[in-house]
């Protein structure tokens, strides 16, 4: 069975009234990626770099939701992260 496995930065400072959230830096999904890819056997397919609107919205459910919103009168946050596609050996 196809699977995959996705790498998203994570908050690491809350926005405020005056500033936006704080993530982590892609290359520590990098190294994330890279430590699970080392610690399981897997046959990886693919690996790509996504870019999805408001993953981390109150509305929203992650990486993996299937209906994320944007609109053209407000501001959005587009995130970048890793998805492994892989099979299990």
């Amino acid at each position: 069975m196809i699977r995959f496995k996705d790498f998203v930065p994570q908050k690491i400072k809350k926005g405020g009234l005056l500033s936006g959230a704080k993530y982590e830096q892609f290359i520590d999904m990098t190294e994330a990626a890279d430590k699970w890819a080392k610690d399981n056997s897997f046959k990886i397919i693919n690996i790509e770099t996504v870019v999805l609107p408001n993953i981390w919205d109150e509305d929203e459910e992650g990486s993996e939701d299937v209906d994320l919103l944007t609109s053209g009168t407000n501001s959005s946050s587009w995130h970048q992260f890793i998805r492994i596609w892989y099979r299990s050996l």
